[in-house]
């Protein structure tokens, strides 16, 4: 493998944006030429999806991706409530992010902020009825675009074996 990987960087002269002459050693596990395919289509796949989702949504509902995962995080819930650092937890947000969607989200009239009685510091992100009717406006023509792109282009087999791999990294990930 690192003789794949030296050839690579002698062609590529770049790795990770590290350049050749940076230094190679045999105890790095370079990917192989159909792990660098797979994560490179990794990456491409989720910066361009995430990209058309945004542009999509922003152009038939006036809601951008970051607005359109927060107040589908709170729908998730049954009274449309999550303390804030739960959110960002579910969104793998750190805090600041989360206050400043929040912020943009309550400006608009799409989520509102309580205190939180057990904690003074922290604060609940609660759905209104405005965001909930922004969410149920956007969601369908949102779905049916994720069906497009997504899911009319696979096959069932591979949406099984994608389930799986997503679960597997995921595990991974979390354990």
């Amino acid at each position: 493998m690192v003789a794949v990987a030296t050839t690579f960087l002698r062609h590529r002269a770049h790795v990770n944006h590290r350049p050749y002459d940076a230094g190679v050693t045999t105890d790095v596990r370079w990917l192989d030429a159909g792990q660098q395919r797979a994560w490179r289509g990794f990456l491409d796949l989720h910066a361009k999806l995430a990209a058309k989702l945004n542009r999509d949504l922003q152009r038939t509902s006036g809601l951008s991706l970051a607005d359109y995962d927060v107040l589908v995080h709170l729908t998730d819930v049954p009274d449309g409530r999550l303390r804030a650092f739960e959110l960002g937890e579910g969104l793998q947000w750190d805090k600041s992010r989360v206050s400043k969607q929040v912020a943009r989200l309550a400006d608009r009239g799409m989520v509102a902020k309580e205190a939180c009685p057990e904690d003074r510091r922290g604060a609940y992100v609660v759905l209104t009825d405005a965001g909930r009717a922004a969410i149920e406006a956007a969601a369908p023509a949102h779905v049916e675009l994720v069906h497009q792109i997504v899911f009319d282009t696979l096959t069932p087999r591979q949406i099984r074996e994608w389930a799986v791999i997503s679960a597997a990294v995921l595990r991974r990930l979390d354990g």
